[in-house]
């Protein structure tokens, strides 16, 4: 990178939005009014209605679409609940592994199969117990009658520890029918340079959770084959360009320092060796924010808002936002009750040219973000009392 480049880098992250989050406070924030809430955004200037689609969820922490529009939810204590046509069924869906839920950890991401309809099969990461703390695991079931049948481990990633803290995880489906999956450094930053450990890595699998052959590492002494990419801290976004095929991903950094990154095969992302942010208790995490051989973040928060779930909408509801970026946040500067939504607007080349606060009014901490199949934004709150909410044009909520 020039001198040029850097110089206008580190402008353009000091004039960013001065947002902040650190650690992640598990108390409840604020229960949510009934809604619903109409709000103007800027950029252009846009009448949107949010309104509550179910509430009575604990910790919810991914949401995955069925072909028939009903909605997958995940709860950090380890259930996995189902939401038919607006109504979130009383009953946790059977078959769910047991987790270790603690903390931070517990059960997280959700996904289906890109060909569910002829295999029926979703996906789940969570926290696995074991005699050496937990770790993070990739299981499969198959969706039959409302349930999860035939569900077991296709991976256990060697990431096990103690801490409660810092577990990743989110999977996507990449354009050549693999599957990436994030894992965090568990609080345990030096092991996210290793490469033969798979703490603070994004991992490539196929379906059945074995190695593809073209994996950057495979064959090589002292690497995991899994490795796609590593030196990762918090990645808990993790989101497929619906144009380029690019794969995106959020990653938190301590007390500053959240990033968006691109993730290239083979490439190392930095953690802990550079960082633009500082331990909790105000040190830099590094003298260096940049160094060469290390791939540098597209996004900066500086402060940092505790990056959670994202994606990219490109839908037909709101075609003044395609393009655009969500990135959820669960608190800023260090500050409960300042979650919110960000909107970033990107130019062709993936750059950014501004960023929006959304849904701070409502003072929850936002733990996922997605498109929904009808075009409309769905997002969920992290809290005691979580809910799913519906971001629609006024003009067609109903």
């Amino acid at each position: 990178m020039t001198t040029r480049h850097r110089n206008r880098w580190t402008v353009a992250v000091t004039v960013a939005v001065c947002l902040s989050c650190g650690a992640a406070s598990m108390q409840s924030l604020r229960t949510l009014d009934e809604g619903p809430w109409s709000l103007e955004t800027s950029g252009p200037r846009t009448k949107i209605r949010v309104s509550v689609v179910t509430r009575g969820l604990s910790h919810p922490w991914s949401i995955a679409f069925l072909p028939d529009g009903d909605m997958l939810i995940t709860e950090r204590a380890g259930r996995l609940r189902i939401v038919r046509n607006g109504v979130l069924d009383p009953q946790p869906i059977a078959g769910v592994p047991a987790v270790r839920a603690t903390f931070l950890v517990g059960l997280l991401d959700v996904a289906v199969h890109p060909k569910f309809a002829e295999n029926g099969f979703v996906y789940l990461t969570y926290s696995k117990p074991g005699d050496r703390g937990a770790t993070t695991a990739l299981a499969r079931g198959r969706w039959k009658h409302g349930e999860l049948v035939d569900v077991h481990d296709v991976f256990v990633a060697d990431a096990w520890s103690r801490s409660n803290t810092n577990p990743g995880s989110r999977i996507v489906w990449a354009p050549d029918g693999t599957l990436l999956m994030t894992i965090g450094d568990r609080g345990e930053a030096a092991r996210a340079q290793d490469p033969g450990d798979h703490v603070g890595k994004v991992v490539r699998l196929r379906d059945d959770g074995t190695v593809p052959p073209d994996n950057p590492f495979v064959g090589k002494a002292g690497h995991r084959p899994e490795i796609y990419s590593y030196g990762h801290r918090s990645p808990e976004g993790l989101v497929v360009h619906p144009q380029t095929g690019a794969i995106w991903e959020t990653e938190q950094g301590p007390n500053g320092g959240d990033e968006v990154n691109v993730i290239l095969a083979g490439h190392n992302y930095g953690w802990p060796l550079v960082s633009y942010g500082r331990d909790y208790g105000g040190p830099r995490v590094s003298e260096h924010a940049w160094r060469e051989g290390i791939d540098e973040p597209v996004l900066v928060w500086l402060p940092s808002i505790a990056t959670s779930g994202m994606t990219f909408y490109d839908g037909d509801k709101f075609p003044e936002w395609k393009g655009n970026l969500f990135v959820g946040g669960l608190r800023m500067g260090e500050i409960n009750g300042t979650g919110h939504l960000q909107r970033i607007v990107l130019n062709g080349g993936g750059e950014e040219l501004r960023r929006e606060v959304l849904l701070g009014e409502l003072k929850q901490r936002i733990r996922d973000v997605r498109q929904g199949p009808d075009g409309r934004l769905y997002v969920l709150t992290d809290e005691d009392q979580g809910a799913l909410l519906r971001i629609e044009p006024v003009e067609s909520a109903s």
